[in-house]
């Protein structure tokens, strides 16, 4: 039977691989449904099936990854690379392999569970994506990353970022400052998105050159927008107007994602919420992809997890 080893070369990294006592290791086995072996700074597995060495390369390397850029437990990062690494029927590929890569940035960022790694596949494959979820389930940030790694290959011209301006009451008018400095606090979450996986004077230049550009959602109007990515983020602050127009800016070569959470609508109670709407009325379009995370996709922290967890069963009661 052929040995197939991995080198991993920094010894806290390979601890970290491994977990206490080797419980990583035993995880990792459990999904390989092999042994895996260690000597010095290798990790090998005796195996003859070419899928299983291809997995179990896949498996470490983003492992390694992943403990590298740092951010949580060896444990947790295990748990995840293995939750979404199965088998999609369609192409073939693994769910872990459904990994964003954003040009000029040191970081991948990977699925954390299943449904981000499905929401990842209907980004890649939808020119139109609908996204609901909870607090921290990763909606926005992967959208933002997404359609920040398709400006920067050059596969859109530009990046166009909107909200309906609702927050709990507050007028934009009382704000100070001129437009920009009055949408800037409502659009500070996608832009520490990007700033998440490139530098924050990178992000600046795109701002000033407008590669990516920022507006309230009332300034979409008339417009036509092609050969961009365009998220509204917010989006169950949307009027059925408001989505309405929005939906029809979409131009040629464009992909358009929209992201909310049908959980913290600021609209007058008598007013149904664009997005609900929407989601109601467009489900039968096949060109258009649609996914709701929950209270397990939530990422941001464990605690946070459990905070939505029990606002979802409260709301189920």
């Amino acid at each position: 039977m052929n040995e197939y080893t991995i080198v991993v070369p920094d010894n806290s990294v390979l601890a970290c691989v491994c977990g206490t006592n080797d419980r990583n290791l035993q995880l990792i086995e459990q999904h390989l449904g092999v042994p895996v072996f260690t000597k010095g700074n290798e990790l090998s597995v005796h195996c003859d099936a070419p899928d299983i060495c291809q997995k179990f390369q896949f498996i470490v390397d983003r492992i390694v990854d992943e403990i590298q850029l740092g951010g949580f437990d060896s444990e947790e990062v295990v748990l995840s690379v293995l939750n979404t690494d199965k088998k999609v029927p369609d192409n073939g590929k693994t769910s872990g392999e459904l990994c964003i890569i954003v040009p000029g940035s040191h970081k991948k960022v990977y699925p954390r569970t299943q449904n981000q790694s499905d929401y990842i596949r209907l980004l890649q494959n939808h020119d139109m994506v609908f996204c609901s979820g909870s607090a921290g389930s990763g909606k926005t940030f992967l959208a933002v990353v997404y359609a920040l790694s398709l400006v920067l290959a050059h596969k859109k011209n530009k990046l166009v970022i909107t909200r309906p301006v609702v927050e709990a009451g507050e007028s934009l008018g009382y704000l100070p400052g001129d437009l920009k400095d009055k949408i800037a606090p409502y659009l500070r979450p996608l832009r520490d998105a990007m700033e998440a996986v490139i530098p924050p004077e990178s992000v600046k230049k795109l701002f000033e050159s407008e590669v990516i550009e920022v507006a309230p959602l009332a300034y979409m109007r008339g417009r036509t927008l092609s050969d961009s990515v365009v998220i509204l983020d917010e989006a169950q602050n949307t009027t059925i107007a408001q989505m309405k127009m929005f939906l029809t800016r979409m131009g040629e070569n464009s992909k358009v994602i929209i992201t909310g959470d049908l959980s913290q609508i600021d609209l007058p109670k008598k007013q149904t919420s664009g997005l609900l709407h929407a989601l109601n009325i467009l489900h039968n379009i096949d060109d258009i992809g649609f996914m709701e995370l929950t209270a397990e996709d939530v990422v941001r922290n464990q605690l946070v997890k459990r905070i939505v967890r029990a606002y979802e069963n409260e709301e189920q009661d």
